[in-house]
């Protein structure tokens, strides 16, 4: 036991003088100075320490080796590291211990960066020398473990497929997308010498978007991708994006505006639409019909106050009194239309005359609607021309004439009605029933019990024969009354003064003939 106690000192001595040995050494290395070839001054070295192909130290600064696969030594782990920046570095360790030290230059042009590999007694240094120069490019080049896991997994599950393109044109490298598309569209694996996508040259030149299709095998359906492509030294970068849910937009919209114009173009009412800046944008053929103006003006797309002008040149609107205020009253136009509010009847000097509508369109736009109402208005006023010859012919007749609808209101009358019976019904607000008629008579005769007959016949749709009764005026006058019944169940009510026999006739003629 004594013994024991009396060899520990010994052993924590050693152990003390190998570990300030080892680290003495380590500093020595790390500190050797550059090689006078080193024109610009170094930004934090990075330094490996390697024996064989095992890393047994690495500086402060040094990034992290990344994760590989099992089995994969410290030295291969390096190279990963380093490859893509500096693609001579060597897989395996033994060159640089054959020439004792080797330099490697970084592949970019715009990289000045370098690795100097050194055998120093049994030891590999591998420094890595990056200058002020190269700053932009530390950190990125280079990720570390956990970085590239990263990166490989953002790649790989990216919903849009990526891929490499060779200079030869075969593919070098997809991710998880692309293979699951090839396989969708294929029917297979992919194949590196047959790309899915097949970018022009020019297209991969100039880096812009390109819509591109593919042809589903057995199929006539097909998908549509925007493909970008960016250039890099040897090889190009591919991105592809599903838009069939766009290109299906597209179409359904460009069907619907097809099926529109065709509905448009079949239409006699002339549609003008103006968009939120006030510029034509969609007219059919009836407008060139019924405004006289050219195609290739409307085709021009003129804002609204143009296509009002050209309307006005032209005589297919009416002259405005005062020019001065003609701007203001189309701002007005154009306020009421933009509410729906504008509805106007245009009388041109031409004798047509039109209809013109104002209404709100989505998105400010706003849409003007021109129908020829010539026919309609001439009828209108036919129709009414012959009223007026109706009421003129029943005014000149002697006797009183009412008509009653089936409801009982009083539809019309003539003037020797209204001075028989001393009522003018066109000044009444409200409806005149033969209720109220028949007590207007009744108080301008004397009592007779075909009152009540009266108004039951006006009412009653059934069992309705022509009949006609007498009254007594108050003043001894006697009336013959004519009920007779007349189209959709309206009823005229007469009356007349009484006609003499024919001998009474005849004597009144013959002593007219004597005077």
């Amino acid at each position: 036991m004594a013994f024991m106690m009396y060899l520990i000192p010994d052993w924590i001595l050693l152990l003390a003088t190998c570990l300030a040995i080892a680290t003495g050494a380590v500093c020595w290395l790390s500190r050797r100075p550059v090689s006078p070839t080193q024109e610009t001054p170094l930004l934090n070295n990075k330094v490996y320490f390697f024996a064989d192909e095992y890393l047994i130290d690495a500086s402060a600064g040094a990034p992290e080796l990344p994760d590989c696969a099992p089995n994969t030594s410290d030295w291969q782990r390096l190279q990963q590291l380093l490859i893509s920046r500096f693609p001579d570095f060597p897989d395996n360790f033994s060159k640089i211990r054959s020439q004792g030290q080797m330099n490697f230059v970084a592949q970019a042009d715009d990289d000045s960066a370098t690795v100097l590999g050194e055998w120093i007694d049994g030891i590999i240094r591998v420094e890595l020398r990056e200058t002020a120069d190269d700053t932009g490019q530390i950190g990125q080049i280079l990720p570390t473990g956990k970085e590239l896991e990263t990166l490989r997994t953002a790649v790989d599950e990216a919903p849009n497929p990526i891929w490499r393109i060779e200079e030869n044109g075969s593919v070098g490298w997809h991710n998880k997308a692309y293979a699951d598309v090839y396989e969708k569209l294929r029917r297979g694996q992919p194949d590196p010498s047959r790309p899915l996508f097949s970018p022009s040259n020019d297209h991969q030149a100039s880096g812009q978007i390109k819509r591109m299709s593919i042809a589903v095998s057995d199929s006539d359906k097909s998908y549509w991708f925007d493909v970008s492509t960016k250039k890099h030294d040897g090889y190009y970068l591919n991105y592809a994006t599903d838009i069939n849910a766009v290109v299906d937009a597209e179409v359904a919209q460009r069907n619907f505006v097809q099926t529109l114009a065709k509905t448009f173009a079949q239409l006699s009412i002339g549609l003008a639409i103006f968009d939120r800046n006030r510029q034509l944008v969609l007219f059919n053929p009836a407008l060139i019909d019924l405004t006289s103006l050219s195609a290739d003006f409307l085709s021009g797309r003129p804002n609204l106050f143009s296509f009002f002008d050209r309307l006005r040149d032209s005589q297919m609107m009416p002259e405005p009194k005062n020019y001065t205020s003609w701007r203001h009253q189309m701002a007005n136009l154009v306020a009421a239309a933009a509410d729906g509010r504008y509805q106007e009847t245009w009388s041109l000097a031409s004798g047509s005359v039109y209809s013109v509508n104002g209404r709100p369109h989505p998105d400010g736009a706003v849409a003007f609607l021109f129908e020829d109402i010539t026919a309609e208005v001439t009828l209108t006023r036919r129709f009414r021309s012959d009223i007026e010859l109706g009421h003129s012919i029943l005014d000149a007749l002697p006797d009183a004439f009412a008509v009653f609808g089936s409801n009982g209101v009083l539809i019309v009358c003539n003037t020797a009605y209204r001075t028989m019976w001393g009522v003018d019904p066109d000044s009444s607000f409200a409806n005149v029933t033969i209720l109220d008629a028949t007590r207007g008579w009744q108080e301008k005769c004397k009592t007779n019990a075909g009152w009540g007959d009266i108004r039951d016949y006006v009412m009653d749709r059934e069992d309705r024969a022509e009949w006609w009764t007498q009254v007594r005026l108050e003043t001894g006058d006697v009336l013959d009354c004519s009920i007779t019944p007349i189209q959709r169940g309206a009823t005229m009510i007469s009356f007349s003064r009484p006609k003499p026999d024919p001998e009474t006739a005849q004597k009144q003629n013959a002593l007219i003939e004597t005077d």
